[in-house]
């Protein structure tokens, strides 16, 4: 589950990163069919995940398999949780007659039902912008065009914070989780480090992926 829970941190990390390409004024000059054209900074990043690599390896190679291992990972994810919630309940098959509301607690109430949310908005995620299948805000070829005018309704912003606020809940309890099982919770002053770093980790991932659809909402990108 920690294993697992960091490779995905890394993809959602170097994700946000990207994201951000959205702010950085200017064009950049691709080089592409034997010519230099100017492209908006983002478009120039999807561009680089799908050709890098070239000419070593055909374009696409090293996408296909950065996208397969995540796959991997997130179906070993779920897997373990499965597994991890299964052992539970046999592990305790009758109910305690009182439960305190300690970590375990806040766990069971929001990693289950935020998966959930996490999953089917990916889902979402890739026919808007990645397979480019569906078109709220209107069809458009490069991926910036696609998430301006997406982020342009205010429903599709409401959707997708509600999505990155249950992505930075998961990243909260399973920073402190995974450093857990890697072995950091070793005394309370280490507990209180962890809690920090948790929490730090969420907010700076949540403020990141809610930067670009609230500017792009309320006008300041275009």
């Amino acid at each position: 589950m920690a294993v697992t829970g960091i490779i995905l941190f890394g993809f959602v990390f170097v994700h946000m990163i990207g994201n951000l390409k959205l702010f950085e004024a200017g064009e950049f000059n691709l080089y592409r069919d034997g010519a230099y054209s100017p492209v908006r900074y983002l478009d120039a990043y999807g561009f680089f995940l799908r050709h890098v690599g070239e000419p070593f390896v055909p374009a696409y190679t090293l996408l296909w398999i950065a996208r397969t291992v995540l796959l991997v990972a997130v179906a070993l994810h779920i897997w373990a949780a499965w597994t991890l919630a299964r052992t539970s309940r046999e592990a305790r098959p009758q109910a305690y007659i009182a439960k305190a509301k300690v970590h375990t607690a806040y766990a069971s109430r929001t990693m289950r039902w935020g998966g959930v949310i996490i999953l089917l908005f990916v889902i979402y995620h890739l026919l808007h912008l990645t397979w480019n299948i569906i078109h709220p805000g209107g069809a458009a070829a490069t991926p910036y065009d696609r998430v301006v005018n997406g982020f342009q309704i205010w429903s599709v912003v409401l959707a997708y914070t509600i999505a990155v606020i249950a992505v930075g809940l998961h990243v909260r309890h399973g920073t402190w989780s995974a450093l857990t099982t890697l072995g950091a919770n070793t005394s309370s002053l280490a507990r209180q480090r962890l809690n920090v770093i948790a929490y730090a980790v969420a907010g700076l991932l949540t403020l990141g992926f809610l930067l670009p659809p609230f500017a792009i909402l309320f006008g300041f990108v275009s």
